[in-house]
């Protein structure tokens, strides 16, 4: 009866965050600008690093299929069909990341704070990154928005929640979640 209840308040939430999908509310706020665009790069097929990764070398990593490369593309028509203005477009530099950020948005930033650190091998520098990334928001000062892709353990830890491959969580400043969204 227990597990019972438990899935229950699983597929509860789940409704709840897909009806968030579809706020229009969200398209006004988007195109007020001055808000923060955390996006996890689109669809890579795999999970973590593999033992030969290597940060400067896309073929050592795992990278976009056909489907990321769909769901980027859909992100930049959405942002441009709606007029939503870009100050700054902000890239881990693992290829999925970058590649969401080209297909979408075309020009990117390579930032080493919004870099993975689920492997063992990056775990260590979790903490000098986030405090890098919290500073890089506190201090930055646009009125457009500010686009960031990165990965799943960044934004978990950045925000407290669990994402899906290319899905962007809009926040103010101050990272106030105010919408999520998911482009079918």
């Amino acid at each position: 009866m227990k597990l019972f209840k438990i899935l229950i308040f699983i597929f509860t939430s789940l409704a709840i965050s897909i009806k968030a999908y579809s706020n229009e509310k969200l398209e006004i706020l988007l195109q007020e600008g001055g808000k923060l665009l955390i996006i996890r790069h689109a669809y890579a097929p795999g999970t973590g690093d593999p033992e030969n990764f290597n940060v400067n070398d896309c073929t050592t990593q795992r990278n976009l299929n056909e489907k990321g490369i769909v769901e980027s593309k859909k992100l930049g028509t959405f942002f441009f069909k709606h007029k939503i203005k870009i100050d700054k477009v902000l890239s881990s530099e693992w290829c999925r990341c970058k590649d969401t950020a080209f297909y979408a948005f075309k020009g990117y930033k390579q930032k080493s704070f919004l870099n993975s650190f689920y492997s063992e091998k990056f775990a260590h520098k979790k903490l000098s990154q986030m405090k890098k990334l919290r500073e890089y928001i506190k201090e930055w000062k646009g009125k457009q928005n500010l686009v960031l892709v990165t990965h799943y353990v960044v934004i978990s830890e950045l925000l407290n929640i669990g994402t899906l491959p290319a899905e962007v969580i809009v926040t103010d400043k101050s990272l106030k979640i105010l919408g999520r969204m998911k482009l079918k």
